[in-house]
């Protein structure tokens, strides 16, 4: 028994898509995945690609920027976190640097915080293991190795 599949036509696909990018932001990569998940065409996709650019319901730079400035402020990822999810996402340099823009401010303010909790709630008794443990959780979160050492070094010294 074979399984129906939902077809779109042009406008539908459009109006679902506006739909999507209005919702939340969206990159042109997410965009275009979902279309072909619709199964569109290739003339169909880069219609409606153009079409949502023109409308500004699709915008890399206003994506990148928000991408940014959420990451960092609710998960409190460093820059090498951010700037690898926005090349993932198929972001041009040139608006990743304007994204990183949006954090400058408040970077180190940020970092300090972050470390100071958690050094705080590290129960490790051995000062080797805590300092690793301090170290790979500031790491995997993006923040750059030469802020991360040298707070560790502040935090645990020999």
């Amino acid at each position: 028994m074979q399984e129906k599949v939902k077809t779109y036509t042009v406008s539908e696909a459009t109006a679902k898509l506006e739909n999507y990018c209005a919702y939340q932001e969206r990159c042109h990569k997410e965009v275009v995945q979902k279309l072909r998940e619709m199964r569109m065409i290739p003339q169909a996709i880069d219609h409606i690609v153009v079409h949502l650019i023109n409308e500004n319901y699709l915008n890399e730079e206003r994506f990148a920027r928000n991408f940014a400035q959420g990451k960092f402020q609710i998960k409190k990822w460093g820059r090498i976190r951010i700037q690898r999810e926005l090349k993932m996402r198929g972001i041009s340099q040139y608006n990743i640097q304007l994204a990183m823009q949006e954090i400058e401010e408040t970077y180190y303010d940020v970092f300090e915080e972050l470390a100071q909790t958690k050094y705080d709630s590290i129960l490790e008794k051995n000062s080797s293991k805590a300092r690793k443990k301090l170290a790979d959780y500031l790491l995997y979160k993006g923040w750059e190795s030469h802020l991360v050492y040298d707070k560790v070094a502040e935090l645990y010294p020999f």
